[in-house]
């Protein structure tokens, strides 16, 4: 009996130990367990430079691992969609635009940044930016560069064309210029630009056209406008000027693909995002970082709706298990200390441009950048509340703020395409992406 009690102390002396073990143990494997945070990000150059520069990041913060999903822009956008939509929970920060923020904002989607540090200083970013990332008063994402839009030119071909570049050129210098610059022979075309369907691809251009040349989506019922005259005059314009002077396999070309087209050479002229300005000045990238030059985005009759407003930003959706982890992230990608450690790395050039008012008031950064006055007032100029001559009852330059854009833009995105291709004349385009536009607001209700 005394044997049996003396086993029995014995094993509860065992099984104690066994468990200030395990407990050791299992608390040991919690203090180590790192944060995983799940990025989702476009393959633009800038993002690019993020994902490398966040080594610096998990430096500074080692319970903190990043894993990237980068993506081209229309993937990206529907992933992220779907993802937000279903509260899915996939992506811890995800990169969007000004179109998406507020409306996913408005539908509880996105995790506000309320206590942002003093420090980050938010009246540092600009305001048309900050405005357009806000909805009732909070910043639902933060900028991790801004745009408009702007023409870039090759200042050697226009030389030796005898052509001066205005600060402020019109769509009909455009035509006048492009057959002057045009030189397929030695591989040179007179213009690019985005052809590749897409509600922000080549409607994101498209539609500051249709803009300036007078023309809106929807009028101040909602009654959809796209087989008006302005529409047609915009159409026709576009189909002509790609269709005689610009490169082959246009309707395949989004941002990317022009940028790699412009920098090796073969664009007399592109109009697209600031962006892109930082990249072709550069020599590291642009083999013709030494002859292009910049103006402001062409104009017609309507200037106002001609220059686009757009920010890439960073934001946190409401279904991540880390909204802390993902806020910190976010704030360091996107602060004043991130600006300068791009300029360490890549140099002054390289910096996120249209974000903030620092950056531009930096003397390196204007000596390095030929461009940032431009790209400045067109940033500052833009204005999403009045995007057309008459008025409408939507905000937006480049697309129109409203849920059901994202699917009927790259649905009109595809007939315009079309039209670019031949395989319908203007007419018939202008009448089926009317007839689609009329079904899409129908449907949800808009219009009887």
């Amino acid at each position: 009996m005394r044997q049996f009690r003396f086993a029995k102390v014995v094993a509860a002396f065992l099984v104690g130990i066994l468990l200030v073990q395990l407990h050791a143990c299992s608390g040991g494997s919690q203090a180590n367990r790192k944060t995983t945070l799940t990025i989702a990000t476009v393959n633009n150059n800038d993002m690019v430079i993020m994902q490398d520069l966040s080594k610096e990041f998990e430096q500074a913060n080692p319970d903190t691992n990043l894993k990237w999903v980068v993506l081209e822009e229309n993937v990206l956008r529907q992933r992220v969609t779907n993802d937000i939509a279903n509260k899915g929970g996939q992506f811890d920060v995800m990169t969007i635009g000004t179109y998406e923020t507020p409306i996913w904002a408005k539908q509880n989607w996105l995790v506000p940044f309320n206590n942002l540090p003093a420090e980050y200083d938010v009246n540092d970013i600009l305001a048309p930016v900050r405005d357009a990332l806000s909805y009732e008063g909070k910043l639902y994402a933060l900028p991790f560069y801004a745009e408009s839009s702007m023409l870039y030119y090759r200042k050697d071909l226009f030389q030796k064309a005898g052509i001066t570049v205005p600060e402020q050129p019109t769509y009909d210098q455009v035509a006048q210029w492009a057959p002057k610059i045009h030189d397929p022979q030695n591989g040179v075309y007179g213009i690019c630009l985005r052809g590749k369907p897409g509600w922000g691809e080549n409607m994101a251009f498209f539609t500051t056209l249709v803009n300036t040349f007078g023309g809106k989506w929807f009028d101040t019922n909602w009654q959809p406008a796209l087989n008006s005259p302005q529409w047609k005059e915009a159409l026709t314009y576009y189909v002509d000027l790609l269709g005689q002077y610009g490169p082959p396999g246009v309707s395949s070309n989004g941002f990317n693909e022009n940028l790699a087209l412009f920098s090796t050479g073969k664009c007399g002229m592109w109009i697209d995002a600031t962006v892109a300005a930082g990249k072709l000045a550069d020599p590291k990238s642009s083999q013709v970082a030494d002859t292009v030059g910049f103006s402001r985005a062409p104009i017609a009759s309507y200037p106002n709706g001609s220059n686009w407003l757009w920010a890439w930003s960073l934001a946190v959706p409401a279904s991540t298990k880390s909204p802390e982890a993902a806020q910190k992230f976010v704030e360091w990608a996107t602060s004043k200390p991130y600006v300068q450690l791009v300029a360490q790395k890549q140099g002054w050039v390289a910096a996120p441009p249209g974000t903030r008012k620092s950056t531009y008031a930096n003397a390196d950064y204007k000596k390095a950048a030929p461009f940032a006055n431009i790209v400045l007032k067109s940033i500052e100029s833009a204005d999403p509340s009045k995007p057309t001559a008459d008025p409408v009852p939507y905000k937006g330059v480049q697309f129109v703020a409203i849920p059901e854009f994202q699917a009927l833009g790259t649905q009109v995105g595809q007939t315009v395409a079309s039209a670019l291709t031949k395989q319908v004349s203007v007419d018939q385009a202008l009448q089926q992406a009317q007839t689609e536009a009329e079904q899409t607001m129908k449907r949800s209700g808009y219009i009887k």
